[in-house]
């Protein structure tokens, strides 16, 4: 009842008319641009013109002109490339805020620089206070141990520790962690997880997938206030990189704090709440539809799980690990009983809530498809269907004509590509590894892309993932004409994919992705031209001025 209360009021707050009105003249004007609209009627165009934060006129210099008045704010984008905001399909936005002033792991490259930053953070902490995020990476440690709780525990006595891998299915915790969390030899593996374990039988702190939960349940909730600071933050950096609409996994009190933001007029960006799938019935029930709210924050998508990671060895695949002969990786909770899945799915379905459900491996993948096709063959075909698979990562290769038949939204984070193919081959293989992160066989199968980040599980900049989208040079420098170069695309595609794709992905493509006349003012001048440079270079390029709802919310400072 509380996420149904959430959403009543969220109807209540006031919206930006869907119609301009056409004024004597602009509000905003951007010139002398390279300006790729992602609007195939008008692809390409010198300038734009914003009043009433809503575009209203896209042509030449010389027609934009004539929108300009004594109160008209002139932005030159001395020709450089202007576009759509960016809409990433997929973050975790107030964590990403939370990370940002904690402890720093990402890059820590040794398991003693790992213990090092640890042990300095807890030094800065009060007594008492948990150490979270970190987003460690043992792949830079060049197939050394895991971390285990004794790597870190004479550095923090009085803090308890519990810091995640960059992908989130799988953390370390401190003994004193262990002990909150009432973890013993004694605790059995929760379905869905692993507690790792030493030769003894003894938990080494190392966690995975459900077995994460055991430790999140005793730790405070950040307050509103801390809540608050947080998703500033992230809103900083979303300025910083031209993202104006994210689609973010919500849980209850994030919605809360987006109301509350948006009723001080502190919103910066737009917000697609995905919130958790096992709570269907709250907007179920309250007669919630997907894509319902208003011009800020909308929802009506209801985020599941059927696999972990690759990182991991969670994510869930037809044949075992290359690496770890042992496991093929885990169900999710959320699978478990058989027909869990399909019982929820069944239910959001009906009530016309959008599905959007984690799956990597390609087992995971596979039976996501199995219960979308009986979901549609129990309910019956719909047109309004935009069913969701997040990730997407590793599929067998007869299910992207599976993905097309239904209609599925591949909603996928390119930049996983140039991360993970540092050691994917060593976890699969070469032949499996064929279809894995295969944005070009998507689209040519006919698949809607929708990109994203994955925030804080890789970086929010979206040049990055443009970047890894048209190279696939992954990071460690070893593929430079791209890790299977064949599922390379095109920047306009990649482009289409960070905008219109993900518009799409959140029944918004009539509002916002591209830049038409009638949408949303929501605009991105970057400091170069995408389309007359070396692909390599536009991981380089920044943003000069990012636009929501014609207001300038970031400014680069000039040099």
């Amino acid at each position: 009842m509380r996420l149904a209360f959430i959403i009543a009021i969220v109807f209540l707050l006031p919206c930006v008319s869907a119609q301009a009105q056409e004024p004597s003249f602009a509000d905003v004007v951007v010139v002398h641009g390279h300006v790729w609209t992602v609007d195939p009627q008008h692809p390409r165009a010198e300038a734009l013109a914003i009043h009433g934060g809503r575009i209203v006129a896209v042509s030449s210099d010389a027609e934009i002109a004539k929108w300009i008045g004594p109160a008209t704010k002139k932005i030159d984008a001395q020709g450089k490339s202007v576009l759509p905001g960016f809409i990433d399909a997929h973050a975790h936005f107030s964590s990403g805020g939370g990370e940002i002033s904690s402890v720093h792991l990402r890059d820590a490259n040794t398991p003693q620089e790992f213990a090092r930053r640890i042990g300095e953070q807890a030094r800065k902490l009060p007594k008492g206070e948990w150490m979270l995020g970190g987003t460690w990476d043992h792949e830079l440690w060049g197939g050394t141990a895991l971390p285990a709780h004794d790597w870190v525990d004479a550095l923090t006595p009085d803090n308890p520790v519990f810091v995640s891998r960059y992908d989130g299915h799988m953390a370390m915790a401190n003994t004193l962690a262990l002990h909150l969390a009432e973890i013993t030899r004694e605790t059995k593996d929760p379905p869905g997880g692993t507690i790792v374990r030493d030769q003894e039988g003894n938990p080494t702190g190392l966690l995975k997938d459900a077995a994460m939960r055991l430790v999140y349940r005793v730790i405070p909730p950040p307050s509103e206030e801390q809540l608050l600071r947080m998703i500033h933050a992230s809103m900083d950096d979303a300025r910083r990189f031209g993202v104006t609409s994210i689609h973010d996994i919500s849980s209850t009190e994030d919605v809360r704090a987006y109301q509350i933001l948006s009723a001080r007029g502190e919103l910066t960006l737009r917000i697609y709440c995905i919130t958790p799938l096992p709570q269907w019935q709250a907007p179920a029930t309250a007669g919630i539809r997907a894509g319902f709210g208003n011009d800020w924050i909308h929802f009506g998508a209801l985020k599941g799980f059927a696999d972990g990671s690759l990182g991991s060895t969670t994510a869930l695949f037809e044949k075992p690990y290359n690496d770890a002969p042992e496991t093929s990786g885990l169900p999710n909770e959320m699978m478990l009983p058989e027909g869990n899945m399909l019982q929820m799915a069944l239910g959001t379905d009906k009530a016309g809530l959008q599905l959007a459900v984690h799956a990597i491996g390609d087992k995971a993948n596979r039976m996501m498809l199995d219960v979308y096709a009986e979901v549609a063959k129990q309910n019956g075909a719909r047109s309004d269907r935009r069913w969701r698979i997040e990730h997407a990562q590793h599929l067998r290769p007869e299910d992207f004509a599976r993905f097309a038949q239904l209609g599925v939204i591949a909603s996928v984070q390119p930049y996983h590509a140039i991360d993970d193919g540092r050691w994917a081959e060593k976890r699969i293989g070469h032949e499996r590894a064929k279809t894995t992160y295969a944005f070009r066989t998507f689209l040519d199968h006919g698949v809607r892309l929708a990109f994203g980040s994955d925030w804080t599980v890789a970086p929010l900049n979206p040049m990055l993932g443009l970047y890894a989208a048209v190279t696939r040079a992954t990071l460690d420098g070893k593929n430079p004409g791209g890790w299977f170069p064949e599922q390379k695309l095109t920047l306009e595609e990649a482009v289409q994919a960070y905008t219109m794709g993900s518009a799409f992905a959140e029944f918004r493509e009539k509002e916002k992705g591209s830049l038409t006349p009638g949408k949303f003012a929501d605009v991105v001048v970057l400091d170069g031209d995408l389309f007359s440079m070396a692909p390599e270079k536009i991981k380089d390029v920044t943003v000069r001025y990012t636009i929501v709802g014609g207001k300038v919310v970031y400014e680069a400072a000039r040099n």
